[in-house]
């Protein structure tokens, strides 16, 4: 009998003969699936392949009776109980590396854009506003010579430092351990790098420990010409303390590619034009997104095989 697998989301076409010894239960449909039908699906499933923001809990875990394997098709894996998979002996797995640059890149987008206030004039100009050149039309605040702030100088956080260089920008960085530090790169306390950050660039991983990590006191400690940059994960910052900072002109701006409950966006922060919304596109080019979900079926069928998977989260 053929290993059943599920998947929770359509996977590129090209991919599907990757599956050709396994029972699939695709999504080609791109249907969304709630619990009731995720629990059906996976009666039987030996192997489970999903995304970021489909919630794997205890009770789905507990409902699939035969599930051996979690391939989650993202780096972090804070929407899959970890505990539950444990208890279970169930291997879940992630897709680091691959994305790493591709994810950079959107990150600096975001700080770009924050700065230069290049979706604001976008709309501006699109809303027939522009009736003439002015010297202090749209003035925004210059990248070059600046300093950046990473909170989490992960794989993520240093193709970020890199970026940054090409920029003749002053890198500050806060981990909870010091590493290797690239193109002058400085370690400092979470309240310093805060206070000195032009731009607060988040790329830390979501634990409990990190929920609403940005809060109100901490968006009290930065500039008011400071913007905050989120490719992290949402519930890292409390959303509702952001709009009301951004509201009140405390921080200048926000580029946010997640959310706290995404996919609902705080109303707050769709109702300011100085945050650049993105709908968690950090690694959405073609060959990232290609790679990561061959690097979720490497994983899937190494398991089935009985072999080690690549990339193991627990």
């Amino acid at each position: 009998m053929k290993p059943r697998v599920v998947l929770t989301r359509r996977i590129f076409d090209e991919l599907l003969p990757r599956f050709a010894e396994c029972e699939l239960v695709d999504n080609q449909a791109d249907a969304s699936l709630d619990p009731a039908e995720l629990t059906a699906r996976l009666k039987g499933a030996h192997v489970l392949m999903c995304g970021p923001t489909d919630r794997i809990d205890a009770g789905l875990i507990d409902a699939a009776d035969r599930l051996r394997a979690i391939c989650n098709v993202a780096v972090g894996h804070n929407n899959i109980d970890l505990a539950a998979c444990r208890a279970r002996g169930i291997v879940v797995t992630n897709t680091p590396d691959v994305l790493t640059d591709t994810t950079a890149d959107l990150a600096f987008g975001l700080l770009l854009a924050t700065a230069r206030r290049i979706t604001e004039s976008e709309l501006w100009l699109r809303g027939g506003h522009w009736q003439r050149w002015d010297l202090e039309q749209m003035l925004g605040r210059d990248v070059h010579h600046s300093t950046l702030g990473i909170v989490g100088m992960g794989r993520i956080g240093g193709a970020i430092a890199r970026r940054a260089a090409g920029f003749s920008m002053r890198v500050i960085y806060h981990n909870r351990s010091r590493v290797v530090e690239e193109h002058g790169a400085q370690w400092v306390d979470k309240a310093r790098l805060l206070a000195e950050a032009d731009h607060v660039m988040l790329v830390l991983p979501y634990t409990p420990e990190n929920h609403h990590y940005i809060g109100a006191a901490e968006l009290a400690l930065m500039k008011p010409t400071a913007a905050l940059i989120n490719i992290a994960r949402g519930g890292i910052v409390d959303d509702e303390a952001l709009a009301q900072a951004l509201q009140a002109g405390q921080i200048a701006a926000a580029g946010l590619d997640v959310f706290e409950h995404e996919p609902k966006v705080h109303p707050g922060l769709l109702a300011c034009r100085n945050v650049v919304l993105t709908p968690h596109i950090g690694s959405a080019s073609k060959a990232a997104r290609l790679a990561m979900a061959n690097l979720a079926i490497d994983n899937c069928l190494a398991i089935l095989a009985g072999k080690k998977p690549l990339t193991p989260v627990t």
